[in-house]
């Protein structure tokens, strides 16, 4: 009864919507701003409404400081916001990876508009952030950040001091992780460049009359559009792996 009680007190509804609100306005798949803010408040109040039963007995007390009130507020909305930056983290790699095969490609120069990243951005990276949004909604691992939201409420307690030193170090080792996976995405095409390179090289020795590396230019593009139709499937999948393990070992 104590907790159906909690889900008409205001001060406990405003409480678990500052945390959920905040990261579903961060995080990858939910609060892309492609979607519709009214959209994004909409999900953010039906998921509260349903959450608040079950973490009712957890929340504290009304203050009666509004200082208090304050403090306990901005707490709620930095762990919010810690939660959404992690996913938000991951998902950039995908863009790092697209400008790193971008670079590799001769394609660094034909940007096009990311709606993920809300931003111009390479014709590679904006193809592969797309296509990780997609499937991390077809693998249901969107269902894996709100499971982790709700476990949040167990790992930083509402009303307490949150752990600052083990944000800090999440966030580090999530950025760490992040530009590992793009780096490992972008490997193939690392490797296939510096090798077209070394080519071109060595055949701009044997002919130095030639630009040959005005002459190789339509090669290294259409070498980096065959190497990312045949890896494609790979490299989505390797990024949906390291997502799922990476946001879920920090939040579940």
């Amino acid at each position: 009864m104590e907790a159906f009680a909690a889900a008409f007190d205001p001060f406990a509804f405003v409480l678990v919507f500052a945390r959920l609100g905040t990261a579903m306005m961060i995080m990858p798949a939910l609060g892309e701003s492609f979607i519709l803010a009214r959209a994004r408040l909409g999900i953010a109040l039906a998921i509260t409404v349903i959450v608040l039963p079950f973490v009712g007995p957890l929340l504290p007390p009304a203050p009666t400081s509004p200082w208090l009130l304050i403090a306990i507020l901005g707490v709620e909305m930095a762990v919010g916001a810690f939660i959404g930056l992690v996913g938000r983290i991951m998902i950039a790699s995908l863009a790092m990876a697209g400008m790193v095969i971008a670079y590799q490609s001769a394609l660094a120069n034909a940007f096009t508009f990311n709606p993920v990243a809300a931003e111009q951005g390479a014709l590679a990276g904006a193809f592969l952030t797309v296509t990780g949004l997609l499937l991390i909604f077809v693998t249901d691992l969107h269902h894996m950040l709100i499971a982790g939201l709700i476990d949040s409420y167990r790992l930083y307690v509402p009303g307490q001091v949150p752990p600052v030193g083990d944000f800090s170090e999440a966030i580090a080792r999530t950025v760490a992780e992040s530009f590992l996976l793009a780096m490992q995405i972008a490997a193939p095409f690392v490797i296939a460049g510096l090798l077209l390179v070394l080519g071109t090289g060595l055949l701009n020795r044997l002919m130095p009359q030639v630009q040959m590396f005005f002459v190789v230019m339509p090669v290294q593009i259409a070498m980096g559009s065959v190497l990312l139709m045949l890896l494609i499937s790979a490299l989505v999948l390797w990024f949906l792996d390291r997502f799922a393990d990476t946001v879920g070992g920090v939040l579940l």
